[in-house]
């Protein structure tokens, strides 16, 4: 398994979200988050904005679903044909683990299992 978090525009939100919902993928976590990226925020006039709003989107899917996952967000999230700075970052890391809280479940790469309270 592994978790892909992509760092994207807020007005490209709801295209990547719907675009994971239709590609079979609904479970994401959304978050608010600011930064910049190798522009080094933007300057307009005399005033440097130097932390831009953006928006933070986490989904952990299982290894042969992480290709296609991630062009869907990039298709999603890219400003016109060729994208533009400040578009986003998708970054990439292994899940070891993952615990169902409700129901218990236990699940790695290899099998499912209920954990005992």
């Amino acid at each position: 398994m592994v978790m892909i978090r992509a760092i994207i525009r807020p007005e490209k939100t709801d295209a990547v979200l719907e675009a994971l919902m239709e590609a079979g993928f609904p479970a994401v976590t959304k978050t608010n988050v600011v930064g910049r990226g190798k522009q080094r925020g933007i300057k307009i006039g005399e005033v440097v904005y130097d932390e831009l709003p953006k928006e933070m989107i986490f989904t952990v899917v299982k290894e042969q679903d992480k290709d296609y996952v991630i062009k869907t967000i990039m298709q999603a999230a890219r400003t016109g044909d060729r994208g533009s700075y400040g578009d986003g970052k998708i970054f990439v890391s292994p899940v070891e683990e993952v615990y169902t809280i409700s129901s218990g479940i236990k699940e790695t790469t290899e099998k499912l299992e209920e954990v005992a309270l």
